[in-house]
């Protein structure tokens, strides 16, 4: 089976901190011709900040610009199952080719909790849905034998694993391995190519944004078989991993370089930290060092 990449597409805004659709547009154009998927409204997205309305609208024109020629995965998921099930209906609705739940976060949850939120938004929808683990933001972490769990549900397809851990990201795996239909997608950049070697169906990327065609040139490597190509764009997406996010918080590096380069996508919603001119030149250099400004 080949193996795919999704993008976790930033979201545009303008100086007055509203979403800039059309600069958000042409960054679709351009993972597009990398030859990327699309998640939207993810971590990288600022979802967080975003209104109901917005991730609706947001996903309506993502799923517009696209027009089929990549797949499109949304994040519906909210603290409260109540909100999660109203914007997993919505994005049903649109026609997305499937939906992420993030952990419910703020709220603390136990396994048996995690269950019945998964299974309850999963019963909701016709759109597949996948599980998306990121403790480190939610404080909230879907343990493996709850990944089991929920992999016997018709409408769960799978995990995007953004733990970090390469520990866990083997046990979803392993989990994937034993329950046919349920698929793994890595979210750590380091872990692209291992992932995917050892049986994942692909990942889901913050980093992409920045290096799109570094991205790309993973995935294609791999499938084509040239698996040299791949070890050497896996070697220099991780370098550039390395040394951006040696410099801080990651979407927030991710978000902050890419507008180096294009000022179009605007700095993200406060309370986000303030860029600095210090820290810009540190951003520059790194670009400069991988060809990129």
């Amino acid at each position: 089976m080949s193996k795919s990449a999704y993008v976790a597409l930033v979201t545009c805004f303008d100086e007055n901190e509203n979403i800039n659709y059309e600069a958000t547009r042409a960054q679709v154009r351009r993972q597009i011709a990398a030859g990327n998927n699309i998640m939207c409204a993810g971590t990288n997205g600022d979802f967080s900040s975003l209104t109901f309305e917005e991730k609706i609208r947001l996903t309506e024109a993502v799923v517009d610009e696209v027009a089929g020629k990549v797949k499109v995965i949304v994040n519906a998921g909210m603290p409260g199952t109540f909100e999660t099930l109203k914007l997993a209906r919505e994005f049903d609705r649109i026609g997305v080719d499937s939906i992420a739940v993030i952990t419910p976060f703020f709220i603390s949850c136990t396994q048996e909790g995690l269950i019945r939120h998964f299974s309850t938004v999963a019963d909701a929808v016709k759109t597949p849905v996948y599980l998306y683990d990121i403790p480190a933001r939610t404080q909230n972490h879907i343990e493996p034998e709850t990944a089991r769990a929920l992999a016997a549900h018709g409408n769960i397809a799978g995990i995007k694993d953004s733990g970090g851990a390469q520990e866990t990201l083997a046990a979803y795996m392993a989990v994937g391995r034993e329950m046919p239909g349920f698929d793994v997608y890595s979210g750590p950049d380091h872990l692209v190519l291992w992932s995917i070697e050892n049986g994942a169906a692909g990942c889901i990327s913050g980093l992409g944004n920045v290096l799109p065609d570094v991205l790309a040139g993973i995935i294609d490597g791999y499938n084509k078989g040239d698996l040299e190509a791949a070890h050497r764009h896996q070697e220099t997406y991780t370098n550039f991993r390395t040394d951006l996010y040696g410099l801080g918080f990651p979407p927030a590096l991710v978000k902050r370089s890419l507008y180096l380069i294009d000022n179009s996508v605007g700095a993200s919603r406060q309370p986000a930290l303030l860029p600095n001119a210090e820290q810009d030149q540190k951003i520059l250099a790194i670009l400069k060092k991988y060809g990129r400004a």
